[in-house]
């Protein structure tokens, strides 16, 4: 065999390793459960199919504890990157063994950490912002507010604090609750079940006015319990964020629900994606947060 055979003998060797090597990424989230994360995994996956990549999606169930075993495992496992749908600063142990062993980590609706390359996101901020200005403008200012909060979680902490914000800056405005849902379920039926109890401790028509929640589920929750018990036609304004496709059936409905934010999750996923192929490429990412644009859902648009 001659020189340039073994040559191109090992350039053929090479183009096929090449061909034939496969990315390896784990998804870990305790929060399969809300549709949100379900839908933000299909992004991902999708793209990363794409890209011909091996993804291991870790659900565990709400243990928050439990994500950082699983990405313990991720790292023994030497995975090229690993995804994390949690609050960082709940799992650093975990993420600290991945930084040591140099395997990214992207945050996909997560948090800011400086163990994550960038926390590929929707603007929380900007999304509390404009539904609870939505409330205070459909109750001219005035009126008692029920809000559904999960401080535990980064993006969601992120939005009740700017509800908060704008309610208190609002004199006319009253939250005369601030509830944290059961969201083992995904949050729907403690929603309703708390609901339900506000409802009865406050039986006046017009003692609650409005249902801010920083997400859908809370929100299709408070429906419920206001349907069920028959003062849905005291006018009570439910908002939600997520825009997922429940609250958009209510939203077009015409009932109690008006309005939700809607993430592009799919877009989030698809982000996040291609925040592990720059990485794993190589390259840094020095923006901590990519944010991926929403819009405000009403009877108006719904149909969209």
């Amino acid at each position: 065999m001659n020189v340039k055979s073994i040559l191109i003998g090992a350039a053929s060797m090479v183009l096929a390793t090449a061909a034939t090597a496969q990315e390896r990424v784990a998804v870990i989230t305790p929060y399969l459960a809300q549709p949100g994360t379900q839908f933000y995994i299909d992004g991902f996956e999708a793209a990363a199919e794409g890209r011909g990549w091996e993804v291991n999606v870790i659900d565990t169930a709400g243990d928050i504890a439990a994500v950082i075993s699983r990405i313990e495992d991720a790292v023994t496992q030497n995975v090229d990157a690993i995804v994390i749908n949690v609050d960082p600063a709940q799992v650093e142990a975990g993420l600290a063994m991945a930084a040591d062993a140099g395997i990214p980590v992207v945050g996909m609706d997560a948090g800011m950490s400086p163990y994550v390359a960038t926390n590929v996101t929707s603007n929380g901020y900007a999304m509390a912002a404009e539904t609870a200005a939505y409330v205070v403008n459909r109750l001219n200012g005035q009126g008692n507010v029920v809000m559904f909060v999960f401080d535990p979680f980064p993006p969601v902490q992120i939005r009740g604090v700017i509800a908060d914000a704008i309610f208190a800056n609002t004199p006319d405005i009253e939250v005369i609750a601030r509830v944290t849902p059961d969201v083992q379920d995904g949050g729907i039926a403690d929603s309703r079940a708390q609901m339900e109890a506000l409802l009865a401790a406050n039986p006046e028509p017009g003692s609650i006015s409005a249902v801010w929640a920083a997400w859908d589920q809370p929100a299709l929750g408070a429906l419920q319990a206001v349907e069920d018990a028959g003062r849905a036609g005291e006018g009570i304004v439910i908002v939600g964020m997520d825009a997922n496709p429940q609250a958009r059936d209510a939203i077009a409905a015409g009932g109690n629900f008006e309005a939700s934010m809607a993430q592009d999750f799919e877009g989030i996923g698809a982000a996040a994606a291609e925040a592990v192929a720059r990485l794993v490429s190589g390259e840094t990412i020095t923006a901590p947060v990519t944010y991926v644009p929403t819009r405000l859902i009403t009877s108006a648009n719904v149909a969209d």
